[in-house]
């Protein structure tokens, strides 16, 4: 019996096993930013806008969420448009998105580099933002006519995000807090963006209403536990 014993542990010794960690599979979190216009008028300019976002982590490094923003976006300037035209976006928006992280990829339990990077993310989705513009100059100067175009309008959005993570935790080893930098860019299918629609005087399609936004923010994580094959922390 003894023999067999020894045998068997013998075995399990050569048997690779790999070690394995807890995480937590919600996180909330917000922050701030930067916005940055990109649309039919020529000066891309710059906003404040604020958001909010909640995550389902599938593992530590794969997550769908939703986002929320608010603040500005503005296009323009009255004073060095030819045209004269200016628009002060107070947009509100929503989107669903995933992300993938780096660390699902690389080996980072050697610290370094690896190590620093391994919070890296891509990531997409789908959303709507909803317009309400305010055009400094609506009627042009030659025919004193409107410019086509909507104050109000709501246009579906698409957002590509390109961030990183930075861990931290609580007293228990597990992670708890992330500092989040993230840069997205967000393509608009429609013309509502800056309030002017000059494809309804040119009838054609033009390039599609677009912004970015750099933000900082935090996130908390809590809720029901997860099993991974990698732990955040060595």
């Amino acid at each position: 019996m003894k023999a067999i014993i020894t045998g068997c542990l013998l075995l399990l010794s050569f048997i690779p096993v790999k070690a394995q960690t807890n995480f937590y599979k919600i996180s909330v979190g917000g922050g701030f930013g930067v916005t940055q216009s990109f649309t039919d008028l020529k000066k891309h300019d710059f906003g404040l806008a604020g958001y909010g976002v909640i995550d389902y982590y599938f593992s530590p490094f794969i997550s769908a969420g939703l986002e929320g923003q608010m603040g500005e976006i503005n296009s323009g300037d009255v004073k060095t448009d030819a045209a004269g035209r200016q628009s002060i976006n107070t947009y509100k928006a929503i989107n669903f998105n995933t992300k993938f992280g780096l660390g699902t990829l690389i080996d980072y339990r050697r610290g370094g580099f690896a190590n620093t990077i391994k919070g890296l993310y891509l990531g997409t989705g789908l959303g709507m933002v909803m317009n309400s513009v305010n055009n400094v100059r609506k009627v042009s100067y030659e025919q004193e006519i409107p410019y086509p175009g909507k104050s109000k309008s709501t246009d579906l959005l698409i957002p590509i995000n390109l961030g990183i993570n930075f861990y931290f935790p609580d007293r228990y080893g597990y992670c708890r807090y992330i500092l989040n930098f993230n840069y997205q860019s967000t393509f608009t299918l429609g013309e509502g963006l800056d309030g002017y629609d000059n494809s309804s005087v040119n009838f054609k399609a033009g390039k599609p209403d677009a912004y970015t936004y750099f933000s900082v923010g935090m996130r908390y994580q809590f809720g029901s536990i997860g099993l991974a094959d990698k732990t955040l922390f060595y």
